[in-house]
């Protein structure tokens, strides 16, 4: 079988995916040099997610033959303003040569509903948790802008098994020994524990090939 490689193809992925995109770079799975990164968080600033989105992509688009997007469907992209506009139609607007990872939102790109299952049973007993990817550790003053504590209160305490970080990058256990204090802050402020449930990234990859596979066959 073929090797596939990423050099004559741009990605264009929301910020709070950073973390495992330039993890992959590192360890040599995407051999590109043209990534841009939208601000993350901006599922709560949709006007804003859809400008950025799309100028990164024409910028992609000028320096590489294929652009692969890496945000989800119908969880990062609500239009209330348009309910009828979804992040497909965005997509399909850009051209043939721009394809999209097929996932719903960033926890589903880097593990599928059974591991996520499974994570559960073995981290929180089976009770309803909170899921999270290292960039939602990382990037908290974006991904949570204007949430104050009397939101942080309606939303968290009610996931009685606590936070899970779906962590593919040993992030969780680097940022606890590092910064201690910031992290039980952290835990602190959504008034549930954090704990890190380790993933490899191979699902991820996955979806990064898939996505190439079909732009190389438009």
């Amino acid at each position: 079988m073929e090797e596939q490689t990423f050099n004559e193809t741009a990605i264009v992925s929301c910020g709070t995916l950073s973390p495992e995109i330039n993890y992959l770079v590192k360890e040599g799975f995407l051999d590109t040099p043209h990534i841009f990164f939208t601000t993350p968080g901006l599922h709560q600033d949709i006007p804003e997610l859809e400008t950025q989105l799309i100028k990164f992509i024409d910028k992609a688009k000028a320096v590489a033959k294929g652009v692969i997007v890496v945000y989800g469907g119908k969880y990062c992209y609500v239009n209330a303003d348009n309910p009828t506009r979804l992040m497909k139609h965005i997509i399909e607007e850009q051209g043939v040569h721009v394809s999209r990872i097929e996932a719903s939102h960033c926890m589903g790109m880097l593990a599928s509903e059974a591991e996520m299952k499974q994570a559960v049973d073995e981290l929180a007993g089976g009770e309803p948790v909170w899921f999270m990817t290292p960039g939602w550790v990382k990037f908290k003053k974006q991904v949570f802008d204007g949430w104050d504590k009397a939101l942080a209160n309606e939303n968290f305490p009610r996931h009685t098994g606590g936070a899970i970080v779906l962590d593919g990058i040993g992030y969780l256990d680097q940022y606890m020994a590092e910064k201690p204090e910031e992290f039980l802050d952290y835990c602190d402020w959504m008034g549930i524990p954090m704990q890190a449930y380790p993933i490899t990234l191979d699902r991820f990859k996955g979806l990064l090939t898939d996505a190439l596979i079909r732009l190389k066959n438009q």
